[in-house]
């Protein structure tokens, strides 16, 4: 322990901002029965009741929450009734992630995540500060990345800029009260009628709901599954393009660089929710572009580092939003500062007939399978008799869809990458450094044997922690874990020990 850096405290703004984002989700709830009309005095004592214990809680918090980065560690206590002491070293810290909710901007506070490095492969461990000042949340990303203050722009580095409106939602609760006869086709409710409810309001008392329900009631079948469908697509698409303004408006890519000719890499993105992820450069061991299959009908893709101290949602690491193809591979160039051609770009190797077999008794198995059991239902139940001749058009969807697989296969050894690629669906290109390959895996399935093909993993500290060659020969597969990683197989090639053998290791695990 270090006696001499003194402890801080969190901002003392957070006993503000914390409670006011908890009343916000109340807020919809109390607006709904006061606009109704129904409103009812005794009821706000509830809300008033939590608003006053989450204001305690704040309170109790901020006096319970202390954090210090001393020289070699940064230290947080937190917690009252549940007392949590965490200690991160400073040597294992991999990124520094600032994010900026709408409150926390309005009263310029940003919540720090600090990710480091455990003694486990593949595992984090780090902490979060909620929440410092800007200024200090600023101060703290360049401390403890030991990075300047100077950002240089990313050469042509894309931006994406978009609008969007804010929206809230909220839960509410109250007594339950007499409601008036429904006829029988409204009988079924939902959870938003039963949200209603509890508040004393029927929707259905409304005119227009309830005309525009009574039409579509009596209107044929078709009409009102097209309407809904219809509707539903459209609250699709809105919630699609409001969602990427919110993750991706006023997104910049920049490279702050260092005295040493390191650095870091930096993106800003967000409305609503404004995120500022740092990750340096040196613990950068490759790129993945992936491509969604509608993402990719429209020649597009996105990028993300595979780095450690990384998050492993769909969004982790994101170093670009959905961009054109071009773009994600020249921004990829651009982070791992490498040819495309030697990286996400490189010629791949294709891989045997025998991964396009097996890709294609995959796919068809279970739609063959599927389309039988159609049939004997067809002719058991004679108002189904259609669902057989239906299920066919499945057969050549999913031969298209093991082709696809069987095409994206592939991978290639370049000078300083390992570059993989697999997935019809989502298809994702990795280059992986070569020296950030710490070990291999090799599976092979008694299907496998039989085709003669194996897995192979490179096994990594940084991304997913490990990326697989899927379907390859044998030989070909210990050829190029020993030329990815020389000498890392020695022990496992023939000649080297008779108790081992390059059979073994395919079937055993990790070399």
């Amino acid at each position: 322990m270090d006696a001499v850096t003194p402890w801080r405290r969190l901002d003392p703004r957070m006993l503000v901002v914390g409670p006011a984002a908890s009343l916000v989700r109340l807020l919809p709830v109390i607006v709904i029965v006061l606009v109704t009309g129904q409103s009812d005095v005794m009821r706000l004592w509830f809300p008033v009741g939590i608003a006053a214990v989450l204001v305690i809680g704040g309170v109790v918090r901020w006096r319970t929450t202390r954090y210090r980065i001393t020289p070699d560690r940064v230290e947080l206590h937190s917690g009252w009734l549940r007392r949590q002491r965490i200690s991160v070293p400073r040597d294992r810290i991999r990124t520094v992630d600032l994010t900026a909710r709408v409150l926390h901007r309005l009263f310029g506070l940003s919540v720090v995540r600090v990710a480091a490095a455990s003694g486990v492969m593949a595992e984090l461990q780090g902490l979060r500060l909620d929440a410092v000042s800007t200024a200090e949340a600023e101060r703290l990303r360049h401390e403890l990345l030991d990075r300047p203050t100077v950002a240089a722009p990313v050469e042509d580095a894309p931006a994406v800029r978009s609008r969007s409106w804010p929206g809230w939602t909220g839960r509410g609760c109250g007594s339950r009260r007499s409601r008036s006869p429904r006829s029988p086709h409204r009988r079924r409710r939902g959870p938003l009628f039963n949200l209603f409810g509890e508040l004393g309001v029927d929707p259905r008392d409304i005119a227009p709901v309830d005309d525009a329900a009574s039409r579509l009631v009596a209107a044929p079948l078709w009409f009102g599954v097209l309407t809904i469908g219809v509707a539903v697509l459209g609250v699709a698409v809105v919630g699609a393009l409001l969602l990427f303004a919110e993750r991706w408006y006023g997104f910049t890519l920049t490279r702050e660089p260092s005295p040493d000719g390191d650095g870091a890499l930096r993106v800003r993105r967000g409305l609503l929710t404004r995120r500022s992820l740092s990750v340096a450069e040196h613990r950068i061991r490759g790129a993945e572009v992936t491509e969604p299959l509608l993402l990719r009908a429209g020649r597009g893709a996105q990028v993300r580092a595979v780095s450690t101290g990384l998050s492993r949602d769909a969004q982790g690491g994101a170093l670009l939003p959905p961009a054109p193809r071009a773009e994600a591979h020249r921004v990829a160039s651009a982070a791992l500062r490498a040819d495309p051609a030697q990286i996400t770009l490189a010629p791949l190797r294709r891989h045997p007939r025998a991964a396009l077999r097996r890709r294609l008794t995959r796919a068809l198995a279970p739609v063959v399978l599927f389309t039988a059991g159609a049939f004997v239902l067809g002719a058991a139940v004679p108002w189904l008799a259609w669902l057989g001749p239906t299920s066919l058009l499945l057969v050549p969807l999913a031969a298209l869809l093991a082709v696809d697989r069987f095409r994206s296969l592939g991978h290639q050894l370049t000078s300083g990458h390992l570059v993989t690629r697999q997935g019809s669906l989502l298809r994702r290109t990795v280059a992986l450094q070569r020296s950030g390959v710490i070990g291999w895996t090799f599976r092979q399935s008694v299907f496998q044997q039989r085709a003669g093909v194996v897995t192979v993993e490179a096994v990594t500290a940084a991304g997913a922690g490990g990326y697989e060659v899927l379907d390859v020969a044998a030989a070909d597969a210990v050829a190029l874990a020993d030329a990815a990683a020389p000498g890392l197989l020695g022990p496992f090639l023939p000649g080297t020990d008779p108790d081992l053998s390059v059979g073994a290791a395919s079937r055993t695990g990790p070399a």
